[in-house]
Order: C-alpha cells, then sequence, then structure tokens
C-alpha cells in the first residue's frame, strides 16, 4: 500500500471541501481499502464521512429515501422496505456475507468497481486502469464477463445487486458538492465503456452520494430479486433478475425488469417490460417475454453460456414475482 493522507470530516463543508481537493471518500472501505491494498486505487488522501448525517430511511407515500451512509443490513431489515420494496432486500441480502453487510454503506455499494482479474491485477493491461493499455479478457479468461454493453475498450460486468434493483425502479440519485445538489436517474449514474471505459459513473469531482430516492407504485410490493451463481455463499453473479410487477384483474398492468451480472452496467429490458404489458399471466407469456431478454448480446470466447442463462434467470423470476403477487 502507498503512503496516503487520512482525514475525518467533522461535519459536511469539510467533506465537500477535502473532496474538491481531490480526496476519496470513505465510509465502511469494504471496497476502496481492498482496491488499495492491491494498489489498483492510489488515492493521495482518504476522507472518512461517517460523522455525517446520511443515516435515515423515510418513506412515504410518494417515495422512498435512503441515506448514502444506511449500511446494507439496515436498509434491507427495515419493516418498511420488505414489504413495500421486497426487490431492495432481497437483492442486499443476497450481495455479501453479514459481516460485510454489516460494514457497507448504499453510497459504496453503488460505486463498487468491476471484479474482473485483468482489472484487479495491476500486472496486467487493463483500460480502465490505464486507458488505452489494452484489455485482455476480450481474448482472454471471459467466463464471468459481460455479454450486453461491452465495447473494443471493455467487457468487464458491474457487480453491485442492490444497484440492478434501484434501476428496475426507477431510483434517482441524489450527489451534493460545493457547487450544490443534483438529482439524475440511476439509470444514467452508471457509464457504459463505450471508448472511455475509466469513465464509470456520471459524479463529478467532489461530489458525494447523499441518499436515494425511489418511487412508490402498485409493482414495488411485488417485486424480488433472483441471482444465479456458482455458489450459494458469497458469491457475484452470473445472472441476475429484479422483478417488480403491478397486476390487476388478471393482467399485467406494468412491468419493472433489470438485469446484473451479464452487462457492464445494471441493464434495463424494455423488450421484455413491452412484452409482458397487457398479458395474462403464464408461463407462456413469461417465457415469450424473457426471450427478449439478450437482444444485443455479444458472446466472448467463454461466456456464450450466458445469453440463454439470462432469459431463463428472467422467466423463472417472472413466474416466481406473479406468484407471490397472486
Amino acid at each position: 500500500m502507498f503512503p496516503f493522507t487520512f482525514t475525518k470530516a467533522a461535519d459536511e463543508p469539510a467533506a465537500l471541501a477535502d473532496g474538491a481537493n481531490g480526496g476519496r471518500y470513505i465510509a465502511g472501505g469494504t471496497t476502496l481499502i481492498d482496491l488499495m491494498r492491491e494498489t489498483v486505487e492510489r488515492p493521495p488522501t482518504v476522507i472518512d464521512i461517517n460523522a455525517l448525517p446520511y443515516r435515515d430511511i423515510d418513506l412515504n407515500p410518494q417515495r422512498l429515501r435512503f441515506g448514502a451512509l444506511v449500511r446494507m443490513t439496515d436498509l434491507a431489515t427495515d419493516p418498511r422496505v420488505r414489504t413495500q420494496f421486497p426487490v431492495i432486500s432481497e437483492a442486499l441480502e443476497l450481495s455479501a456475507s453479514a459481516q460485510l453487510r454489516n460494514m457497507a454503506a448504499i453510497g459504496g455499494n453503488i460505486m463498487q468497481r468491476p471484479r474482473c482479474l485483468y482489472f484487479r491485477d495491476v500486472t496486467a493491461a487493463c483500460n480502465r486502469r490505464e486507458p488505452g493499455s489494452g484489455c485482455p479478457a476480450i481474448g482472454g479468461e471471459n467466463r464471468t464477463h459481460a455479454v450486453l454493453g461491452t465495447s473494443a475498450e471493455c467487457v468487464a460486468t458491474h457487480p453491485s445487486d442492490l444497484a440492478v434493483a434501484l434501476v428496475a425502479l426507477d431510483a434517482t440519485v441524489t450527489l451534493r458538492s460545493t457547487r450544490g445538489d443534483r438529482s439524475i436517474p440511476i439509470s444514467r449514474f452508471f457509464r457504459q465503456p463505450g471508448q472511455t471505459p475509466d469513465q464509470e459513473h456520471d459524479l463529478r469531482p467532489g461530489e458525494l452520494i447523499v441518499a436515494v430516492d425511489v418511487p412508490t407504485g402498485a409493482h414495488t410490493s411485488r417485486s424480488g430479486y433472483l441471482k444465479v451463481r456458482d455458489r450459494q455463499s458469497y458469491e457475484f453473479a452470473l445472472s441476475s433478475a429484479a422483478v417488480a410487477l403491478d397486476i390487476q384483474a388478471g393482467v399485467v398492468r406494468a412491468a419493472r425488469v433489470a438485469v446484473g451480472g451479464v452487462a457492464t452496467v445494471p441493464w434495463r429490458l424494455p423488450e421484455v417490460e413491452n412484452a409482458l404489458v397487457g398479458g395474462s399471466p403464464s408461463g407462456q407469456l413469461w417465457t415469450q417475454a424473457a426471450a427478449h431478454a439478450a437482444d444485443g448480446a455479444k458472446a466472448l470466447t467463454g461466456n456464450g453460456f450466458k445469453i440463454e442463462l439470462v432469459k431463463r434467470t428472467v422467466a423463472r423470476q417472472l413466474a416466481t414475482v406473479a406468484a407471490g403477487a397472486a
């Protein structure tokens, strides 16, 4: 680990000022510290923001709001979230071990870096670490890599399960800096690699995630998260699906579907949603709609199985959520 300066922000103005000067924020430390140990990240200044007041979980008839410093465990076990937003609770509880969930903050979870082995090996080339150096995963070990949203520069998957649920539910993120606040849809917060894979988020220098807002609706309580992985305990997704359905009088009135483990960002599936709306719940409807889950997918040498896997993941979760709604 390289030398760095560590400070504890006493209040929000101090944190924002230090961030504007190039510091990196830390709360639970479950991601950044690992990357610093591996020398993947070498920030000159690390700012502890645990003294800031972003820890509330608030629910009103229009929206659920939770602060960026809420711990994963606290959000997952909140009775209101469990009842009215089960897809969020399930995504969080399937994300990591209990010890990590007790430490990790929501803001840090959303900001996770890729799990690509080349990204985390500083002896390997990686366009995310060193733009222009190459992407050895494209012709190398790529079984766990993306089939959607890829480019010639990067094929790494986005690791956050929570982010998949938030994209499905049309969440927005509030960002704060010395310049003021701004809110953006979380689907726009994440950037596909394109020609600039090192730019992973729409986060400007010195900005800090303050809160996440999720609008309520008839679909949010009829929701769930399915994660398919190589082992049941503490593993990243090969494929996952966040599904929320509004089913009334035997008709799908609204649908929200996003997938993870198969794309470079949490991936919304509007074609699947369109195929569902107006249909009558049935195994045939789930299968026909899920057939669109891999539209535009491009397989690499080792991950072609994900194309069929994501279709089956979506179909299975549609059936599960619909059965729960009934």
